[in-house]
């Protein structure tokens, strides 16, 4: 028997043209474009492609031999020279890369010949500890300029970075240096977060003890913690980059050689190594960043709000805005330290245009209130993006209104560590935007939401979101195995369709909503609702500034729908308030989507990359004994949730 799709329930009605002035001055200036790649869509990615500084000139664009692509065969390139050389060769060596802004203040301005000299000079020192191509580095770093610089310089000499998140675990770090087999380690003495400092030397030398594989450790003196340098194996950054040579001929890379690992967070397993390379990753994610950010490299200034360690830093902190010649802002702390309006006096003291954040971010300034950002001047943002999870509908007015003035039109993004670059997303000078949809595929790709049996749905239906055509920033496998690359990714509706994992639905007009992960569908009476669509509903509501649901056991629906609420403000649930957002829901979608029960709580449980952890709210609202909480980056709330969970309980 087919199991039933998804089904199709929250509507949005409202509609936001691109504004006047903006639409005038377009870098995409009309719809045009999509016609055009779906015309010739391996000569669009080859347009893209052209754009870049080629040591050799590809022989085949692509090789696809379902599920392993290969893109722009037979071509050299160095990721680091177009990133860095290149526009230092056409004379904008003066431009800034990065303003870089430290939680305790501390600043610090890099034009793009200070990035390229320290990159080299770097990129000499791991060449004297004996790095060189084909080497895997974990990079366990902070939020500091010396990050981006250990992946130029690993680019540079054809070195393998794994970025691991600085604030996971030693046995997660463990677990990355023996999957990929790295040698070498590049930490830090210590991070701020919070006023607080994570020891990194101490988390990296207690990985290390845990395997034989690392014989070399790079140290960077960031917080001045002391720390234990062992002999031969430790050296500090400042030691090993005096003297060297601020020029390194960048190694000639092929375009299907491995630029990056990085692994997915493991929430579901053991962590993923997906596998990026370098001629069609630096391609997409350039373009990619070009079309949807609307760049203007002489007076933008860009600030994606992410960390480095996700992919979200990779391709647009990293190595989409340098190969656009893009001066960004690079900050190392929270939004909150040292008081809630952090995020907005960065805006303002830099001047910023173009912000990028995650839809976790924005709910809880909406939590903090306007008067926030109200008390700073933002005049200068003129677009703003939205990474990580669908946007609920009133984030994104939020969001529109309070942070953009009304005047900048926000692209909300839908991609994936292993998409390696953004996939659908409006094109802020042509579409018509709607709050909380991600519109359409972008020009090149075929992005196809299916049923269950795998055949496309039509407009108003939902199901399942699939990639039908090979990508330039794909992955090409998954490190050491193969067989799970195929199996996860490439199984589900044959070799030759994507399956991403994520459920979709189309409105009227065709255009996608992301609806979050398929394990995140509730079977409520038969009706299959996602997560999404009832979490946005509760947000809508004036009180509501976030809110996670999940689906429990129930003997007379199979699931019901328990929801876990966050305030805006101080303010303290009660009843008779769970009784109106249960109406407030049921008004919104229809009484199928009533939550059973509302539990209000100060917080939700989440990752270190801001994603709420629904699967640990599940096993709350079913009772279940909780796993390991450490790496979240709030643990504290979940024993607070677990407690009043059980005296809900107690008292029905």
């Amino acid at each position: 028997m087919t199991e039933p799709t998804i089904e199709n329930l929250l509507r949005e009605g409202r509609t936001f043209p691109p504004p006047e002035d903006f639409a005038a001055r377009a870098t995409i200036p009309d719809e045009g474009v999509y016609q055009q790649a779906e015309d010739d869509w391996q000569g669009w990615w080859v347009s893209h492609a052209e754009r870049l500084r080629w040591l050799r000139p590809w022989d085949t664009v692509l090789e696809w031999d379902a599920p392993h692509a290969k893109w722009f065969t037979g071509g050299q390139l160095n990721v680091s020279d177009n990133c860095l050389d290149r526009h230092v060769d056409e004379g904008h060596g003066d431009q800034v890369a990065y303003h870089w802004e430290g939680e305790d203040g501390s600043r610090r301005t890099l034009t793009y010949r200070d990035l390229l000299e320290e990159t080299c000079r770097f990129a000499n020192a791991l060449k004297s500890l004996g790095v060189g191509k084909g080497d895997r580095v974990a990079i366990y770093l902070p939020m500091i300029p010396e990050l981006p610089v250990a992946m130029l310089a690993c680019a540079r000499i054809g070195a393998i970075h794994s970025v691991v998140f600085a604030g996971f675990s030693a046995q997660s770090l463990v677990d990355r240096i023996d999957d990929a087999d790295a040698q070498v380690v590049i930490t830090a003495d210590g991070a701020y977060r919070k006023g607080n400092v994570i020891p990194l030397k101490a988390n990296a030398d207690t990985a290390m003890a845990d395997t034989h594989r690392v014989r070399t450790c790079v140290v960077v003196r960031r917080t001045g913690e002391d720390v234990v340098l062992r002999d031969e194996r430790d050296h500090w950054y400042h030691d090993v980059v005096e003297g060297q040579s601020t020029e390194c001929p960048p190694e000639p890379m092929h375009a299907e050689d491995v630029l990056y690992i990085l692994y997915t967070s493991g929430t579901t397993g053991k962590p993923k190594g997906i596998v990026h390379t370098t001629g069609g990753y630096l391609t997409q994610v350039a373009a990619t960043h070009r079309m949807v950010f609307d760049l203007k490299p002489d007076t933008d200034v860009y600030w994606c709000a992410a960390d480095i360690g996700w992919v979200t830093g990779h391709s647009y902190i990293v190595y989409g805005p340098l190969a656009n010649r893009t001066t960004s802002v690079l900050y190392e702390g929270a939004p909150d330290h040292p008081a809630r309006d952090r995020f907005w006096s960065i805006v303002e003291d830099y001047g910023v245009t173009i912000l990028y954040t995650a839809p976790t971010a924005i709910r809880t300034f909406m939590k903090w209130g306007p008067d926030l950002p109200g008390a700073h001047d933002l005049s200068s943002l003129r677009l703003l993006g939205s990474v990580g999870e669908p946007i609920n509908p009133e984030a994104w007015v939020w969001y529109h209104q309070y942070i953009g003035g009304g005047r900048c039109p926000v692209v909300d993004t839908w991609w994936q560590t292993e998409t390696g670059a953004i996939m659908i997303s409006p094109l802020p000078g042509i579409t018509t935007l709607k709050p909380g949809s991600a519109m359409r595929p972008l020009p090149g790709i075929k992005a196809v939401v299916v049923d269950q049996a795998g055949d496309p749905v039509p407009p108003g239906g939902g199901g399942y979101l699939t990639l039908q055509r090979p990508w330039p920033s794909m992955l090409r496998t998954i490190w050491g195995d193969d067989d799970r690359y195929v199996s996860t990714y490439w199984s589900r509706f044959g070799n030759e369709v994507y399956f991403a994992g994520d459920g979709a639905k189309l409105d009227d007009d065709g255009h996608v909503w992301l609806l979050g992960r398929v394990d995140d569908v509730m079977n409520v009476s038969g009706h299959r609702i996602s997560t999404t669509e009832v979490e946005s509903a509760l947000v809508d509501h004036h009180a509501v500034a976030e809110a996670a649901v999940t689906g429990r056991s129930d003997a007379m629906t199979g699931q019901a729908i328990a929801a876990f609420v966050s305030l805006k403000g101080d303010r303290q649930g009660d009843e008779a308030l769970a009784a109106e957002l249960r109406e407030h829901v049921a008004n919104r979608i229809g009484k199928i989507a009533r939550p059973a029960n509302i539990l209000f709580t100060d917080d939700l449980p989440k990752t270190r990359s801001g994603k709420i952890m629904r699967r640990l709210l599940r096993d709350i609202a079913e009772g279940r004994e909780l796993g390991d909480v450490t790496t979240l980056a709030n643990a504290d709330i979940v024993s607070q949730i677990q407690a009043r969970s059980t005296a809900a309980a107690a008292s029905e």
